[in-house]
């Protein structure tokens, strides 16, 4: 648990393989301070948490032997009392979910038979949809994504929608993606299927990375051919200082925490008084291109990075609702 100040702790649950126990415990302090500024920045009442299940390189996991884990991770989270509630993440599903909730009622984003919200994925492709549109017209004074073109590296659960929805708008698609049995699902788009570097340094309008994170470093950068990169990886920065080397290159970077919020929006309105709604989750989820457009526009007015004027839009909110907290 990051944070706090604004309410519960929401994040997802990782099951994911990690060398050691170290590398799996900073990636889940970096992915839960990640989520408190993603809640932050889209205006929710809670707070920045995140739960990582660690398997090893190689491992294959019998189906009893996950459901152990899963129910010893759900007596975790109701050790914690409701400071933090858990959801499907990178490696968990809906399913998941609902065998988790076996231990504990902390749960959210459980499918839409046992009274939640289901898979939140075509929402945080929506909110990346909204996000690309809104570097482009802060880009080229247009939104406008027919005639464009994108390269898209990670075909999953996110990324499909959003290459299903910006093929919809005409925008030429290359896909790029870890496993080959996603070639399917690229030529059924009428996408092209690239290699992943080939994605990394294509010459079009937006990369759109929607794997994992670190892509973004001193080395890809400058090889880096699309003005704008907008995905919805999380912690796509290799390290803060790579946000002023994108703009000292010229390329508009739509920060990560904003871009990919969907997701946790679509969640929070399972906590709403007048119950889940999934046309107004989808509403407010398109407010995410709104919040992003004042985000490169103060960032261009100021002078200072995209990151440094969503990171400053979000310690302000964390500061107001910890004020909000102890009055």
């Amino acid at each position: 648990m990051h944070s706090t100040a604004r309410g519960p702790s929401l994040g997802g649950c990782r099951f994911w393989a990690y060398a050691d126990a170290r590398a799996a415990m900073r990636d889940a302090l970096r992915l839960s301070e990640g989520m408190t500024w993603k809640s932050a920045v889209a205006g929710l009442p809670l707070g920045g948490g995140k739960g990582v299940i660690m398997s090893h390189p190689g491992e294959a996991l019998s189906a009893a032997r996950r459901r152990d884990a899963l129910l010893d991770f759900g007596d975790t989270v109701a050790l914690l009392g409701g400071s933090y509630v858990t959801a499907e993440d990178v490696g968990t599903s809906t399913a998941d979910m609902t065998t988790i909730a076996e231990r504990t009622p902390h749960v959210a984003g459980l499918a839409a038979a046992d009274g939640g919200s289901g898979d939140p994925s075509p929402f945080t492709a929506l909110g990346v949809l909204c996000s690309i549109e809104a570097a482009l017209e802060q880009h080229t004074g247009s939104p406008r994504l027919g005639g464009r073109s994108v390269a898209l590296i990670g075909l999953g659960h996110v990324g499909l929608p959003l290459a299903r929805a910006l093929t919809a708008a005409g925008a030429e698609v290359l896909v790029a993606d870890i496993d080959p049995a996603r070639q399917a699902d690229a030529a059924a788009l009428g996408a092209r299927w690239v290699r992943a570097e080939e994605a990394m340094t294509a010459q079009v309008d937006v990369l759109c990375p929607c794997a994992l994170g670190g892509i973004l470093d001193h080395e890809s950068v400058p090889a880096l051919q699309a003005p704008i990169v907008a995905g919805a990886a999380n912690n796509q920065l290799a390290s803060a200082e790579v946000a002023g080397l994108l703009t000292a290159r010229g390329v508009l970077w739509a920060p990560d925490f904003v871009a990919n919020a969907g997701g946790i929006i679509n969640i929070a309105a399972e906590f709403e008084p007048q119950g889940y709604d999934p046309d107004r989750a989808a509403a407010r989820v398109r407010e995410i291109g709104t919040t992003m457009r004042m985000i490169l526009a103060d960032a261009a007015a100021a002078g200072v990075t995209p990151l440094a004027a969503a990171m400053a839009l979000a310690r302000r909110r964390v500061a107001e609702g910890a004020r909000a907290t102890s009055s």
